[in-house]
């Protein structure tokens, strides 16, 4: 049996990538800093995966273990051993976890390759990883050679699970019927694993974008409007039960598929990118997922940073000279999400957020958050700043005169 050594125990780990290699007959090795969930794993050597649709499906995944991250000298022979790796650790949990990844690479047999799938939401994943395995490898290590670092495009919702359920079962996890893994067919050095669901694309930094600027802007659109609409909804599929906001989102996300066209001439057609939005949207709309308005909105210092979801397709706009109002609003809208999960708490990071806007200003949040240049975007920045100053007494007006257009 192939062995797929995972670092990542979560929610994506095991509801798609784990899943998915399991499912085609790998062992999955999970590595994680989480002693209870390790622990759990190797007592039940199997979990379950509740596929939430109009007809719910629950898949058991088997063949799975685990090994405890801080269990250094067992994680470098898991990956001196393995056949492929994965990571889904998130950009926080990345610097960590690649000392114990460069040490297990210099354990392998020589001459043989190992392919690295990085499941993250990060762009340009491979450039950072290649440069952070680099500090810890010598400096005649043919990296280029033996190491595939295969970026992803994550575009399946797994939704925070309530409390109630996670104590039933911790290994358990929610998510959506979706489980295509969009990956980068250039980057494998081995043989690309025949593996059901996984996608490999000859261009792949056109589909990291088209996830980050259609799926994920039209995600954080739904969550922003929405909870300006109505701050007592919970669920997304209660934002998009409103036609005037599902209307908006719908322009939003078709306003940013006229900047990958331009941005990708030829790699994807119009009506590909539309078929795709209004799929997106009835995924959204999935109300046995029960996808919330604050696990998607949330961490706002991340999602309308210059390197993110609405900002970066913002910029390209005003590059390609593509228009941007629907998006530009979006962002704004976002300046004022304050959505609590269900103890009533808003995402901590949030909270810093909230404070910055209040104590040091709009404009001190567009330059250090969004990256924008005040003095060399003026254009944007006054467009921008007259939402800000309006959106809360004219959003229902100024919602309507956007949906128009």
């Amino acid at each position: 049996m192939k062995k797929l050594v995972l670092f990542g125990a979560g929610k994506i780990g095991r509801s798609f990538i784990g899943q998915l290699f399991s499912g085609s007959g790998y062992e999955v090795v999970f590595i994680d800093i989480n002693e209870v969930v390790i622990n759990e794993i190797n007592r039940q050597r199997e979990y379950k995966v509740v596929i939430k649709s109009a007809m719910e499906n629950i898949i058991i995944v088997k063949n799975v273990r685990g090994v405890l991250g801080s269990q250094k000298e067992k994680v470098i022979e898991e990956v001196a051993s393995a056949d492929i790796l994965a990571t889904s650790v998130g950009q926080q949990g990345l610097p960590h976890i690649i000392p114990n990844i460069a040490a297990g690479l210099l354990k392998r047999k020589v001459n043989l390759p190992l392919d690295i799938i990085l499941a993250e939401n990060l762009r340009n994943a491979d450039q950072y990883v290649k440069a952070e395995l680099k500090k810890y490898l010598p400096a005649d290590y043919p990296i280029d050679k033996l190491v595939g670092l295969v970026e992803t495009s994550i575009g399946k919702m797994v939704p925070i699970m309530p409390k109630a359920d996670e104590e039933k079962d911790i290994l358990q996890v929610f998510a959506e019927p979706y489980n295509t893994l969009i990956l980068d067919k250039r980057a494998f050095k081995n043989k690309i694993p025949v593996v059901d669901g996984l996608a490999p694309k000859e261009n792949m930094k056109a589909w990291v974008d088209g996830k980050s600027y259609i799926h994920n802007l039209g995600h954080a659109t739904t969550a922003y409007i929405g909870y300006l609409y109505n701050p007592e909804f919970i669920y997304l599929y209660e934002a998009l039960a409103v036609p005037l906001i599902k209307d908006f989102v719908r322009k939003t996300m078709l306003q940013s598929a006229e900047v990958l066209m331009s941005k990708y001439p030829g790699e994807f057609t119009l009506q590909h990118l539309v078929d795709h939005t209004d799929d997106l949207i009835s995924r959204f709309e999935n109300k046995a997922l029960g996808d919330t308005i604050y696990r998607v909105g949330c961490d706002l210092q991340r999602k309308l940073g210059r390197n993110d979801r609405i900002v970066s397709v913002l910029m390209e706009a005003i590059d390609l000279n593509k228009p941007y109002d629907q998006i530009l609003f979006s962002l704004i809208c976002g300046f004022r999400f304050r959505a609590a999960d269900e103890s009533g708490k808003m995402f901590f990071r949030d909270m810093e957020f909230v404070n910055m806007l209040n104590e040091k200003g709009f404009d001190y949040v567009m330059e250090k958050i969004c990256g924008l240049d005040i003095h060399q975007h003026q254009l944007i920045y006054q467009k921008a700043k007259h939402i800000f100053m309006n959106i809360s007494k004219e959003y229902s007006n100024l919602l309507h005169v956007y949906t128009k257009k």
